[in-house]
């Protein structure tokens, strides 16, 4: 299978309700549930058992994290970064733990002597790799919010890392499809070459690497022995990143972009990931539009279109508009406005497609993994942290024992060139040093009178944010589970081509959705990957609910204390 079919690795999903509240408070008041929607078996066990110890929503996303940069080495990482949404004691906030260019990276540094992209070095390789942000990110992040200490919250990913874990089939499958992408570049198969179902992984070297990081913190990475061994891998291979990149990495907490939608407070990512604004303007463009959707079957061919007319506004702002709001001024303001989002509706043409020229900025002038989870105490946490496409760029720091990300790809390397996605982007996202390059990723929460009420997040780069807003939908309009809402068929449209619908590969469109798409133009395709892993956690009235995609290898168990653990 090829490189193209397996998605951008995000790590995606849990959402973890747990009961126990005061013995003398009424019992309506005490929460009675957990439930945990995780990637994978092992990530899903460690945030339970962090909970069931005392650990608050923070602790149980710090230690799970550090869990998958084992045992979900696709995306799972150290040398990664990503976006943490926290709503903790009423309030909310975000951080942005996103990788950076290095100092040395610069504008035109993939364009050959013609201005023309040179082969694959943003993808394979040390150059495409941005300084990690995940140690930082996931310090920071227990420095204001942690309850356990530190060092214990990394036991669970040293021993699986020393010990070894059972390899998946589907584990196998993703690592066998890489093989031939990484073959003669990287040494990518020399750490994972005898990873076939059923063996067992263990690494040693990444132990000891978890071992500096639980004992010293951010020093454990950014410093010392391992800071040491990414400047050597990077001085031998013509990469970039120093130990002096390393040092003056810093995460930065931000406001999360908060709207109104209908009867919930919408909180999702802002700047410099672009996935906010797009659940934002698709929420509220399908209200302004529904009259149009008025008694539209769920993913007919009417639904599809009208979906994929709003999805072509989204992208036009995103490839003009964003980047590092750090470096560029990012209308975010304007973009998700009343008036401007009742403008862009009113330009959906409900019975043809909009050209590409026609679908202008609005604006005057395969692989991710998420985990949502919410506490004892109704405090919560969506993470999506990523080395962008599977195992990013193939490298893995020799001595050190993790993967470095690719995700200098994300930057905008030439205005109007693609990148592994298809996406374009312009100047806002040009490269630059120390910029954060533009993200996608889109970890969400709805809260109801204050509370949590849906938490979702997915990986799939540009499919990202497409899907959460599927997910939401058919939660919330379709009254779909769950379960039903992430296992159910979605599509994806990103502007160019145009005309282009492509779908799930394993859960295709219906034959009666695709005869009538392909008669208003449309070409329906098996999109390149299986996209998206959605995680999602809902609060009912009885409780909560929790489904895991069955597209990947995650698992979804509510726990009714004190300890029972049934499938959602």
């Amino acid at each position: 299978m090829s490189h193209l079919l397996f998605r951008a690795l995000t790590v995606i999903g849990v959402l973890v309700i747990v009961g126990c509240g005061d013995d003398d408070g009424p019992p309506e008041n005490r929460p009675t549930f957990a439930a945990v929607a995780m990637p994978d078996s092992h990530s899903a066990d460690t945030a339970i058992a962090t909970l069931a110890r005392g650990g608050n929503a923070v602790d149980a996303a710090v230690a799970a994290a550090f869990t998958l940069a084992v045992t979900f080495p696709e995306a799972g990482n150290l040398g990664g970064g990503g976006f943490m949404l926290v709503h903790l004691d009423e309030s909310n906030t975000f951080l942005d733990y996103r990788e950076r260019a290095p100092a040395a990276a610069s504008r035109d540094m993939f364009l050959d002597e013609g201005g023309e992209p040179v082969g694959q070095q943003s993808l394979v390789g040390h150059l495409a790799a941005g300084v990690p942000g995940t140690v930082a990110g996931l310090w920071a992040a227990h420095e204001r919010y942690g309850t356990l200490p530190w060092s214990s919250l990394l036991d669970d990913a040293i021993r699986l890392a020393d010990e070894g874990f059972v390899v998946s089939p589907k584990l196998a499958g993703i690592i066998d499809s890489e093989r031939d992408w990484f073959a003669g570049r990287t040494n990518f198969d020399r750490y994972f070459g005898d990873a076939a179902a059923g063996s067992i992984l263990r690494q040693p070297e990444l132990a000891a690497t978890l071992r500096r990081i639980a004992a010293d913190g951010p020093q454990g990475f950014y410093a010392g022995e391992t800071a040491a061994m990414i400047e050597r891998e990077m001085a031998a291979n013509d990469g970039l990143i120093t130990r002096d990149d390393l040092a003056a990495y810093q995460p930065v907490w931000r406001e999360p972009l908060d709207a109104a939608w209908r009867d919930f407070q919408l909180l999702s990512a802002p700047p410099p990931s672009s996935g906010g604004f797009a659940v934002v303007q698709l929420l509220k463009m399908k209200d302004l539009l529904a009259e149009d959707f008025a008694d539209v079957a769920h993913n007919s061919a009417r639904y599809v279109h009208l979906v994929a007319e709003m999805e072509k506004r989204v992208f036009a702002d995103r490839a003009e508009y964003f980047g590092d709001p750090d470096f560029v001024d990012v209308p975010i303001d304007k973009l998700i406005s009343e008036d401007y989002i009742v403008a862009r509706a009113a330009e959906v043409d409900a019975s043809a497609i909009s050209t590409y020229d026609a679908v202008a900025p609005g604006l005057e002038s395969p692989d991710t993994t998420h985990f949502s989870i919410v506490d004892r105490d109704g405090n919560a946490v969506a993470n999506t942290y990523t080395l962008n496409t599977s195992f990013g760029s193939g490298v893995v720091v020799e001595g050190a024992g993790f993967l470095l990300n690719n995700e200098m790809d994300d930057f905008s390397i030439k205005p109007d060139v693609p990148n592994f996605y298809g996406v374009i982007g312009g100047s806002a996202n040009a490269i630059a040093p120390g910029k954060r390059m533009l993200s996608s990723m889109t970890p969400t929460m709805l809260l109801k009178d204050g509370e949590p009420a849906l938490v979702i997040g997915t990986p799939g780069g540009s499919t990202i944010f497409t899907s959460v807003f599927q997910g939401i939908v058919n939660v919330v309009d379709f009254t779909m589970t769950p379960q039903e809402a992430a296992a159910a068929s979605r599509f994806h449209h990103q502007l160019l081509p145009p005309n282009l619908i492509t779908d799930s590969p394993s859960r295709p469109l219906p034959d009666d959705t695709r005869t009538a798409l392909e008669a208003l133009g449309y070409e329906i395709k098996p999109h390149p990957w299986e996209f998206g892993d959605l995680q999602i956690i809902q609060k009912t009235d009885d409780g909560y609910l929790a489904g895991s995609d069955p597209r990947g290898r995650g698992v979804s168990k509510v726990v009714s204390y004190p300890g029972v653990i049934t499938d959602p």
